[in-house]
């Protein structure tokens, strides 16, 4: 991925995304590290630091917009997609139902590969997506889980070793920069006693 720049506090889509976020109680939603609001602020940030698209950074902001696999609040509910695509972009917004409707036990062992498909957990539908799509659900799903892993030591301590061979295995997808915050994030700290 090329480095490009970052949207800004003042980009036209984040703020509507933010404002729509506020309007949806995002700030009033409890999360590993203060509120869904920060964490997904955090999210963009990190892709935006990792020199993601436009498109990918705004997915990173509203990537709980419909739940996930992993957090079940869901702030719109799927037939008012449309209205975040007019907020976001349509790009923006399928890359948010990609990550939002993956079924992370189907998908994740085979996301790397060429012909894995991922299972829609809300139809059950399965699809073999292209490397974009690929790619941007792996570098979302780095840029979500380290955002985790960096604000909630007990959730690091309890996942940090599975998320390391998970994102390790999706290496192949990853930027250069998240796989090395992948190691740096995620390894072991040969420091700590293992008493």
């Amino acid at each position: 991925m090329s480095a490009s720049p970052a949207p800004s506090a003042s980009s036209p889509a984040s703020d509507r995304a933010v404002a729509l976020l506020h309007a949806l109680g995002a700030d009033g939603i409890a999360h590993p590290g203060g509120t869904l609001l920060v964490h997904l602020l955090r999210v963009q940030e990190q892709l935006a630091a990792w020199g993601a698209r436009p498109a990918l950074q705004l997915a990173g902001l509203c990537h709980a917009f419909y739940g996930t696999d992993g957090f079940p609040t869901a702030l719109l509910p799927l037939d008012r997609r449309t209205e975040l695509a007019a907020v976001i972009g349509t790009e923006a917004e399928a890359i948010v139902y990609l990550y939002a409707s993956c079924d992370r036990r189907a998908a994740y062992p085979t996301l790397a590969d060429p012909g894995g498909a991922v299972r829609d957990r809300f139809t059950g539908d399965a699809r073999v997506p292209g490397p974009r799509p690929r790619r941007d659900l792996a570098e979302l799903t780095a840029a979500n889980e380290l955002d985790l892993a960096r604000v909630d030591p007990s959730f690091r301590e309890q996942w940090g070793p599975a998320l390391l061979t998970l994102l390790t295995r999706l290496g192949p997808l990853l930027s250069r920069p998240a796989r090395s915050a992948c190691r740096t994030v995620l390894a072991p700290d040969p420091g700590r006693s293992r008493d």
